[in-house]
């Protein structure tokens, strides 16, 4: 079974900067695609950015021209560079992927969140 990890969460002042790390391990043959989510407590999960293996990159409007996603395929890794944070970012933040193994099975995770609290 794939494992993702998330880290790179903490608090920030509004303005300021922080690169989340999504880790994938297992006996991954490809991320086919990963998706980064951001939930607040009693609210819907809401999707922030994807990227596929092909380098293709998705973003929720809120954050487009902010947040930059990218990945390191040699790491099985995907980043989430959010830069001009706002206090409205606050929120968990959740990587989901896409994932084939060594096996050509198939399957998606969810890593188990880290937490990013934007405020002065």
């Amino acid at each position: 079974q794939v494992q993702l990890v998330e880290s790179g969460g903490g608090l920030v002042q509004p303005g300021g900067s922080l690169r989340l790390s999504c880790a994938a391990s297992g006996s991954i043959f490809s991320i086919n695609y990963i998706y980064w989510y951001r939930q607040v407590p009693g609210k819907q999960r809401e999707l922030v950015a994807g990227i596929t293996s092909a380098g293709s990159t998705n973003y929720a409007d809120s954050v487009k021209g902010r947040f930059t996603i990218s990945r390191d395929n040699a790491k099985n890794t995907v980043y989430l560079q959010m830069d001009s944070l706002k206090p409205e970012d606050t929120a968990g933040y959740f990587c989901y992927a896409d994932v084939t193994y060594t096996s050509r099975a198939r399957n998606t995770a969810w890593g188990q969140g880290t937490q990013v609290t934007v405020s002065s």
